[in-house]
């Protein structure tokens, strides 16, 4: 059988040919040649070498050899001619070109600070502006934000950003305003014929279908919102465009429900923003200013979401500040109350006599009548006092015969209460609950979280919600290694009455985690009981990340876009 003979590849500037050269000095000098024509020269190969070079950039980001030779001109150039010139944008399959270029330059200044000054050096930012503003649309929009956060990462490459840095971030709180509304009407809500066509590639790379391509846009939606936050971080940290974020309070208001869902759990969205805006003053009065952020903090702060110590932090600093503790203490004290008896979260020590420190920083002040502030939360701090300083010192003050009095008579009065409890006398059982908790010592940790955990099962069944949540917080900050799982559900339970979807959904998959975990000890098979899958089901559905999105509303597109979908057919 004759096999056929390859004919030599003819092409002048064939990229494939050079990556295949012998001679490392000539295959540099024509890779040089090649990055510095691509952009003026049409050829229907591009795409391939383009998708090649993402893949070097993406499994070896800190190789210099492509960047030494002029890879970053070169994207910078592609990107521009994809932006001015939409009849080759739609030539051929040159559509992907800006979104795999804008691609690369993210993944080589990912990690190494040199090649993000070599990157800026190249005029790299102006381009990726232009993707920023949404020229074209959300796809290269994602990638370019992507690109700019890694520049912003690094002192040296983040000097040259000053320079944008009014586009910057109006165009990043756009976009966190606006990204999840652009992706649900502009691809997610499409049937799969209305759908362009490379924007389903590129979210799939041609595996999966339909429902695969509405979960992946999913995805990147969450990422385009987080990472334009990130962005804004970058420059909220060196103290630039503080006010012009500050003065924008629509877009405070929103940061507190921009949590990135559970695609994004690592990333600290908005309550990263909120975080670093309260280092300084104005951002510190600006957040204070804001009902619904003061409300989003206060929540997360006694929830299980993975910032919790975060929105605690951002709290004190808000309540330290003489400026502005008195425009907030309440409703935030009624929130820090719960907290006080936390051990530590997250590497933070000692939360919950810090949290007792600036809760009651003015409290001498306060009774000896030279500060006035509301009658309720000179009560809470009256309470906070009595547990935290006078029980503590009077516990220190008894004998252990004391002690353990103080315990017996506290089981007594639960046995009591769960004998109520069992009858169905549920206030007679919350009344014993609460003097058992009164008598019992400060370092019977376990009783009282499961006194506290009781009480809040009479609550819920009293249908009162917000008593049942301070419980059962109580209850999880005493809990030692692992938070109490009955507390937790329980807390899942009323938050779900007061229609707090996010939170009860993150204290039923805490839950979950907990009870597995003390099964799997217990050598037992788990399942997640039908109840608990019932609830989780309601709340991801109310935490959808586009659930908030009015599909039937119109937003501004950019011409490229019109253009692209007239002729999606052809894409």
């Amino acid at each position: 059988m004759n096999s056929q003979v390859q004919k030599p590849c003819t092409k002048p500037y064939c990229f494939f040919c050079v990556m295949n050269e012998s001679n490392l000095l000539l295959r540099r000098t024509n890779l040089a040649k090649i990055f510095k024509t691509m952009a003026v020269r049409d050829d229907k190969e591009h795409v391939l070498v383009l998708c090649c070079l993402w893949n070097i950039a993406m499994n070896q980001p800190n190789d210099l050899e492509f960047p030494s030779l002029g890879i970053f001109h070169c994207m910078s150039k592609l990107i521009l001619k994809g932006v001015h010139h939409k009849n080759w944008l739609l030539k051929d399959q040159n559509i992907y070109i800006p979104y795999y270029a804008s691609h690369i330059i993210g993944s080589y200044t990912m990690n190494n600070p040199k090649l993000a000054k070599k990157a800026v050096f190249s005029d790299v930012i102006p381009p990726l502006l232009r993707l920023l503003r949404g020229d074209i649309t959300w796809v290269e929009q994602r990638v370019a934000v992507r690109a700019l956060g890694h520049l912003a990462t690094y002192d040296v490459s983040f000097n040259k950003l000053i320079e944008y840095e009014g586009e910057i971030v109006k165009s990043c709180m756009n976009i966190a305003s606006n990204c999840l509304k652009i992706v649900y009407n502009s691809f997610v809500q499409k049937n799969d014929v209305q759908r362009l066509k490379y924007h389903s590639d590129l979210l799939t790379r041609g595996v999966g279908g339909y429902e695969f391509e509405g979960k992946k846009a999913k995805e990147w939606a969450s990422q385009l919102q987080c990472w334009s936050i990130s962005l804004l971080i970058c420059f909220v940290k060196r103290e630039r465009c503080i006010n012009l974020i500050c003065n924008d309070q629509v877009f405070i208001k929103e940061l507190s429900d921009m949590w990135g869902g559970l695609v994004n759990q690592k990333s600290p969205c908005g309550i990263g923003l909120l975080r670093s805006l309260c280092d300084s003053k104005i951002g510190r009065f600006s957040v204070a200013s804001s009902k619904e952020a003061i409300l989003g903090l206060c929540n997360i702060s006694r929830s299980s979401n993975e910032w919790q110590y975060m929105a605690i932090e951002t709290l004190l600093l808000i309540i330290k500040d003489q400026n502005t503790r008195y425009k907030v203490i309440d409703p935030i004290i009624f929130y820090l109350k719960d907290l006080v008896e936390v051990g530590k979260i997250k590497g933070g020590k000692k939360v919950g006599e810090k949290i007792t420190q600036v809760l009651l920083q003015d409290y001498g002040m306060v009774k000896c009548g030279k500060v006035k502030l509301g009658e309720n939360v000179e009560r809470v701090m009256k309470e906070i006092w009595e547990v935290k300083v006078e029980k503590r010192k009077n516990e220190k003050l008894m004998s252990e015969k004391e002690i353990l009095e103080g315990k017996n008579l506290a089981t007594k009065m639960k046995k009591e209460g769960n004998k109520l409890f069992l009858g169905g006398d549920i206030e007679g059982s919350l009344v014993n609950y609460t003097n058992a908790l009164v008598i019992c010592p400060l370092r019977y940790k376990k009783e009282r979280v499961v006194l506290y955990s009781n009480r809040a099962q009479c609550y819920l069944l009293l249908k009162d919600p917000k008593c049942a949540i301070s419980d059962t917080t109580r209850a999880i900050c005493l809990s030692t290694k692992n938070p109490h799982s009955k507390s937790l559900w329980r807390r899942s339970q009323a938050y779900d009455m007061l229609g707090l979807a996010k939170e009860s959904l993150m204290d039923s998959l805490m839950f979950i985690n907990c009870d597995n975990c003390t099964k799997s000890k217990r050598r037992r098979r788990f399942d997640v009981p039908y109840y608990v899958t019932r609830l989780i089901s309601k709340q991801n559905r109310a935490t959808w990340l586009f659930a908030n999105v009015d599909s039937t509303s119109q937003y501004d597109r950019v011409e490229v876009v019109e253009d692209l979908e007239d002729r999606k057919q052809d894409l």
